[in-house]
This record gives C-alpha cells, structure tokens and sequence, in this order.
C-alpha cells in the first residue's frame, strides 16, 4: 500500500510517500481502506521530534480517519466488509479502572492511531473491532476525518470541563486552527457569546461569518484589554487556551470573576507564569484538558450528521502531498481543518 512515513525527525521534507507492507487482519481486527484522514498540529510536533511522545521510526501519522471496511478478523461480529466506519483513535481496553468509569482517554492501556499505533496516512489502516463505530450516510468521510481531534476537543473543553451555559461570554483563541474554528461554531450552537481571536483580518472575517460575535486581531490589539472593553469590563466566563506562552497570560487575565479557563495545548510554549494571588482571589479555575472519551466523540458525530454542527475543512490534499498540508499549517495559512485523501 501507498503511506506517508517519516524515518528521522526535521521538516516537512521528512515526510516520505512510498510503498509500505499492507496490514494483516487479526482475528479481532478489522481492516479499512481510509477514505480521509485528518492532519492535526500533533502530527507536525511528532514529525519535528518536540511532541513527547517516544516513537518508534520509522512513523506512520494520522490520529482520525473516515473509511470503507475491506476485511474483517474471524471473530468479528457487527461489521462487513464495504461498512462505512470511523475508527476511534484511542485504542481501550475497556477493562481498567478508568475505562470503567467512562474515562477511556486515561486508560491503562492506552494506544493512539497515529502515536503508539501505526496511524491513517495510508491507504489501509487495521484497527481492533471495538474500536470502530458505523458512519451514516450523511457524515462523509472528510467530515469523519476532523471530528475527533477538533470538534470533540472542543467539546470536551467547553461543555464536560468548561460548563459553558447558555448566555456566557467566551473567549476562544486562533479561530483559524482546528479546534478554535469549530469552536466558535459549537460555542453559538450552545448559546454563548463568542469572542476570539486572529492574526489576519482575512481570518477574522471567516470567524464573524462563523458566528462571532466579536473578534480580536492578537497582533495588533491587548487580548484581555479588548475583552475587557467588549464586556463592558467583565471578563468572559470561559476561556478555550490552546496555544500556551503569552496567550496563557492573555486568557486568564481575561477572565471574569470565578471564570474557568479550559487549557488544552502549548505549542507556543509549555511553561508559563501563573500569578497565584490574582487566581485565588478572583477565584478563577484552570482546567486541564487532554483528549475526549467515546461518548463525547459520539455526541459530536451525532450532530455532525444531524447538519447542527457544521466541520471547517480549509483544504483537501492528495496523501501524496502530505508535506505541502504540512507546510500549510505550519505556515498558519489554513482556517480550519487540512484532510489528505489516499
């Protein structure tokens, strides 16, 4: 089969298209031809070697991915071959304690598509049985692809974490990037007030089209000073911190008394200052964030394939231009989510 692999760390230029050793089904397994996959700025952290994750090179990428069943392992029941299927990119054992408690994200066992597991930029991808779930016919496979990563984090800060409520201000950062973009859209869906942000006006303009209800150029305008003037000295309730160095600061000196500021990323910086006088006595919460469970991600495919929730999808590659989605992102010209098609 056809993948994208990378055999030492560096560059977009790492990336290699070639052949690879087609997957062999297990009798627990099922095997599917990908019909989209998902890039996420994780996929560049590994690729560069500053992710934190210990892999083992040569890599095959790809966390999320929509596709057709091609075979299916002697002791699998529920799926035939030509299904069409989304492969739920946390592999669970569903047996330890945290499984249990419906917290698969921090299972014992935890494997990633994409990390610790072999990942979606190919054209085939084996995945166990349980960890698949049937698309209907109004999700397609592009829109399977950039559902878990973005859309189902973006559920998981604002809504299991971050408590939005009908009403709130919040205050989402980088409403060009995968989560920030779908973002804005779920935040309005839930009846908030939405305030983010961007570098460009271009961005801007696609965020106000998304349904912000007021926006923020972070390059030439003080964050929490402009969020201040916007609600009338407030503060916003919530705040979706995905980016890390200074944005960290801008997005809690955003908030608004007992405000809670939802943290899931740090490119732009994993260590930060945090000023504790000023957090407790403004009783302000930080909330960590690290992946979406099962049904969190169910939820946000259910409304993906209802049409409430509608994805962002910026550009469409051939896997064999993997590299340039790289560069895309990495040169943040992309609003919203990269797809490459093997």
């Amino acid at each position: 089969m056809k993948a994208v692999t990378f055999a030492s760390y560096g560059d977009a230029s790492v990336l290699e298209y070639g052949d690879r050793p087609d997957p062999e089904c297990g009798p627990d397994d099922i095997v599917l031809r990908v019909g989209a996959v998902g890039v996420n700025h994780v996929d560049i952290d590994m690729r560069n070697g500053t992710s934190r994750f210990p892999l083992q090179l040569p890599h095959t990428l790809g966390l999320e991915a929509g596709g057709t069943v091609v075979e299916t392992g002697s002791g699998v029941s529920g799926f035939s071959v030509g299904d069409r299927v989304t492969a739920m990119h946390q592999l669970v054992c569903y047996r330890c304690d945290y499984c249990r408690a419906g917290v698969q994200q921090h299972c014992r066992e935890l494997r990633i598509l994409g990390v610790n597991a072999p990942g979606a930029y190919a054209e085939y991808l084996r995945v166990p049985a349980r960890s698949l779930r049937h698309l209907p016919d109004t999700l397609s496979f592009e829109a399977a692809a950039v559902t878990q990563t973005s859309a189902a984090t973006a559920w998981h800060c604002l809504v299991t974490r971050g408590r939005l409520r009908p009403g709130e201000w919040v205050l989402v950062s980088a409403a060009g990037s995968g989560v920030g973009s779908i973002a804005i859209r779920l935040a309005k869906l839930l009846g908030a007030r939405v305030i983010t942000t961007a570098g460009s006006a271009g961005k801007l303009e696609l965020a106000r089209a998304s349904g912000a209800d007021a926006v923020i150029d972070y390059r030439t305008e003080d964050v929490a000073a402009a969020v201040r003037d916007i609600t009338d000295g407030r503060g916003v309730d919530v705040a979706l911190e995905h980016i890390g160095g200074d944005n960290f600061t801008a997005c809690i000196a955003s908030l608004a008394i007992r405000g809670r500021m939802v943290v899931c990323g740090g490119h732009a910086g994993e260590t930060v200052p945090l000023d504790l006088i000023a957090l407790f006595r403004s009783e302000h919460e930080v909330i960590g964030c690290a992946r979406a469970d099962e049904t969190e991600i169910q939820a946000v495919l259910d409304l993906t394939a209802s049409g409430a929730l509608v994805p962002v999808i910026d550009s469409v590659f051939p896997l064999a231009q993997a590299a340039q989605a790289h560069r895309r992102m990495e040169d943040r010209l992309q609003y919203g989510k990269l797809v490459l098609l093997p």
